[in-house]
């Protein structure tokens, strides 16, 4: 019943979304050229970071969508006893590379059956063109259905004890986006400077606390849009901590890329580990 219900909620948000039309998706992701106009997947201190413990890797079907196999990467400590949380990893618009596997170990080392999905169906970006074509040609239901089907692959597969969504830039939109499709199911969510929601008639449904990271200097997520989204939440009660870093820009600590800020990402880090130690954990 509970899987009957999320896909009926999936159905509902994908047709409020698209009925606030596609201009908004469209304006955002030509933010996202300009801010990744000289970038390039290329790893960074945040994915050559090894994990603080040893953990099991392996690639897993999680989800059929549209009638075809969806593969992602899975990590986990080696020796943990015992039901663990699951976390639902949502890479950057570059898609599920080598530099998000390094992440989901990471955060796996840290005490967490952490899953990375993939909504490219394979694709890995090389270039800032093929990035955005790729992100462009992300489709709201499906990719919703793809998430719901790696939360219920953390719980039935994998035994999770609870689950937590977090992604980067593309990844944290998508973030948002599970925790406000699954409003009852999602214990904990955490955005990087991903695609906002300040629509309180939608914000007012979650349940879980937010983390949110932003920078400064990010002309795609600009401050007084984080300013925005902050109030909303206050406003209809959403537990929330959020986080502008001066002198940071968009990006700034994604796996993957040339805008790396050690110091902002570094606290990011440990923000993250904190929260989701705090809501996953305890």
């Amino acid at each position: 019943m509970k899987t009957i219900l999320g896909y009926i909620s999936i159905a509902i948000l994908a047709l409020m979304i698209a009925s606030c039309g596609s201009e908004k998706k469209d304006d955002y992701l030509d933010r996202m050229d300009e801010e990744h106009k000289d970038d390039a997947p290329v790893a960074n201190a945040a994915s050559e970071t090894p994990q603080s413990a040893d953990v099991s890797e392996e690639t897993v079907t999680y989800a059929t969508v549209n009638g075809q196999e969806i593969t992602g990467y899975l990590a986990k400590p080696e020796n943990a006893e015992g039901d663990l949380p699951g976390l639902i990893v949502i890479h950057e618009w570059w898609g599920l590379n080598d530099n998000i596997r390094m992440m989901t170990r990471r955060l796996a080392g840290e005490g967490y059956t952490a899953l990375a999905v993939d909504l490219y169906n394979g694709k890995v970006a090389e270039t800032p063109d093929s990035a955005g074509a790729y992100a462009r040609s992300v489709e709201q239901e499906p990719a919703l259905d793809n998430l719901t089907q790696a939360y219920n692959y953390l719980i039935d597969t994998q035994n999770a004890n609870g689950v937590g969504t977090i992604g980067w830039c593309f990844g944290g939109g998508w973030s948002l986006q599970t925790a406000l499709a699954m409003p009852e199911d999602i214990d904990a969510t955490v955005i990087y400077y991903g695609r906002l929601v300040t629509d309180k008639d939608r914000l007012e449904n979650l349940t879980m606390p937010i983390l949110g990271i932003f920078g400064a200097e990010d002309g795609g997520i600009p401050p007084s849009a984080v300013n925005e989204f902050e109030s909303a939440l206050n406003d209809v009660g959403v537990q929330n901590s959020i986080h502008i870093y001066d002198g940071a820009g968009h990006a700034f600590a994604n796996p993957s890329g040339r805008n790396y800020v050690e110091k902002a990402a570094n606290d990011a880090w440990m923000k993250t580990t904190t929260f989701f130690e705090e809501h996953l954990k305890n």
